[in-house]
């Protein structure tokens, strides 16, 4: 289900959490809001779920306002927060059937096994939950939200305070849901490679503004032409690799921190994308062990945008704030 954000506006107080971003998230997309903190990507999601208004601006799910729609809206979405708790002493089975009666929900046991099965909890339903490590608890809070089959999936920093473990799972799910399912999903997170790895499209706020917005590709390739080739010299080879490499024209030049002359640390050189392979193939075979090209990440097109340096960077106020970005 598609949603569009329009001159979204939203101030508490003196502070501006929101100044006019507007972008569309394609149906059935896995989108990633991006920002520092204090960049709106909390307030937006409150927005998005109706758990607030904005003071302008609008937020359509499907072809529902969500100021104007209220429950319908939330009928909608399901929205799982950073912090979501339950009670201790009750099973995870039974927390999901207690947000099933909630909800209303018709086929409560079908729904509740599917979603512990989606979420890999199936094993654990009938343990308390004062017994589950925080991973378990956060996949938890997402079968809760996937319970009523939702067009659109919220998750606020979904994996933080996981463990390398937990994210790796939690990835997993995320993956899975995009694979089997018609959901748009719509996460924030502060770990850049989660968004690259889970993500199709992005938002980047900055202050309460869009900064960039498009395909997580696209946004890759206007970071730059550059690339980065670690080379790492054969047995003896590095001073000799590295006045080679020191010729090449319009190219940055740095060794391992620890390296020093005569070892065989990497040599790292960011240079033009067209000529790396031809420059590679120039150098004597005996200076070489091996060697990989790395393109520029999604990082780099973060700075950029931060920098108000990327795509959809503010010009002026005319068209601030404002992007658009469509299916592929």
């Amino acid at each position: 289900m598609k949603i569009t954000i329009t001159d979204l506006r939203k101030r508490y107080g003196d502070v501006v959490a929101l100044d006019g971003p507007s972008f569309a998230i394609p149906s059935g997309s896995t989108f990633g809001v991006l920002g520092t903190n204090g960049a709106g990507k909390t307030t937006l999601f409150e927005l998005l779920v109706g758990h607030d208004e904005p003071d302008d601006g609008t937020i359509e799910v499907g072809d529902l306002d969500v100021q104007e729609a209220g429950h319908r809206v939330r009928e909608r979405v399901a929205f799982l927060p950073e912090h979501a708790g339950f009670p201790d002493a009750m099973t995870g089975r039974e927390v999901l059937a207690v947000h099933a009666r909630i909800r209303g929900l018709d086929d409560r046991e079908r729904r509740i096994e599917e979603a512990l099965e989606t979420v890999g909890l199936a094993d654990a339903a009938d343990r308390a939950v004062e017994g589950y490590s925080n991973g378990m608890g956060r996949r938890l809070g997402l079968a809760a939200t996937l319970l009523p089959e939702p067009p659109v999936l919220v998750l606020d920093e979904p994996t933080a305070g996981l463990d390398p473990r937990g994210v790796a799972t939690f990835h997993e799910i995320i993956e899975r849901i995009g694979r089997e399912t018609d959901a748009t999903v719509v996460l924030s997170s502060h770990v850049l490679g989660e968004v690259e790895r889970l993500c199709d499209e992005v938002a980047i706020l900055q202050d309460g503004q869009l900064r960039a917005a498009g395909p997580v590709d696209e946004l890759r390739a206007d970071a730059g032409d550059g690339v980065t080739v670690s080379i790492h010299p054969a047995a003896g080879a590095q001073d000799r690799l590295l006045e080679a490499v020191g010729e090449w024209a319009d190219a940055t030049v740095t060794v391992a921190a620890n390296g020093t002359a005569g070892e065989t640390e990497p040599v790292e050189v960011v240079c033009d994308r067209e000529t790396a392979f031809d420059r590679l193939s120039a150098l004597e075979g005996d200076l070489i062990e091996r060697f990989e090209v790395r393109e520029p990440g999604l990082e780099a097109a973060f700075h950029d945008a931060i920098a108000g340096e990327g795509n959809g960077a503010i010009a002026d106020d005319e068209d601030r704030s404002t992007a658009e970005v469509t299916a592929r």
